[in-house]
């Protein structure tokens, strides 16, 4: 069986369940997608990655099972993500990336993959120098399918460092994780590791294009 974890690209994109593919909740702000009623959720998605790498770098990776995916999450500057603004516990902090969305196919969950994914946006992160990621979390027990439980990442090590009753921000300062400063090989057999330990994934039959959950 074969694992790895890619970068979000154009060809990748493909990758992505469909309602994902042509989801732009984060990269539009409510106001442009008003203006733009035309307009192809698909072709915005497309023009968002292709512009955030040529302006920004990477963006977003894609966990792979057998070569299928098996979960993603996007990040970017906040001033890449219009939807930021819209809620009210932001901005997020100046020395932070934003974590968009983090998923897991649920044939995959509770497996370690939501934490591996994390791990793999923080190695490329903390290569880059980038000081921490922010989340907007979600405090309801149903939360929309663009905006992650807050739970999950409390539970992983982020902070709250800015309370709200439905969209809690929090933050996770990469400084503190196990090989920050030790250079991007340090991280990078973290997540080797993890990638090794997700034994339950040999026994699950693969699956494609199904609705996402975080786990």
């Amino acid at each position: 069986m074969s694992r790895r974890m890619g970068s979000l690209t154009l060809d990748t994109l493909q990758d992505l369940p469909q309602q994902c593919r042509t989801c732009v909740f984060w990269e539009l702000s409510p106001e442009c997608k008003g203006a733009n009623a035309a307009s192809e959720p698909l072709l915005d998605k497309e023009a968002w990655v292709s512009g955030t790498l040529l302006d920004w770098g990477s963006c977003g990776r894609i966990a792979y099972v057998d070569h299928m995916p098996a979960g993603y999450v996007t990040y970017a500057a906040s001033k890449y993500v219009p939807r930021a603004s819209q809620f009210p516990t932001g901005p997020p902090s100046p020395d932070a990336a934003l974590l968009m969305t983090a998923h897991v196919v649920p044939t995959y969950a509770h497996t370690g993959l939501g934490r591996l994914l994390l791990r793999a946006a923080a190695e490329d992160l903390g290569r880059r120098g980038i000081r921490a990621l922010e989340v907007f979390g979600d405090n309801r027990d149903e939360p929309g399918a663009c905006v992650a439980p807050a739970g999950f990442f409390r539970a992983v090590g982020f902070k709250t460092v800015a309370q709200h009753r439905h969209y809690p921000r929090l933050r996770l300062d990469l400084r503190t994780l196990p090989g920050w400063g030790e250079g991007a090989g340090a991280l990078e057999v973290e997540v080797e590791r993890w990638l090794a330990s997700v034994t339950p994934l040999d026994a699950l039959p693969r699956t494609r294009g199904e609705r996402l959950t975080i786990s």
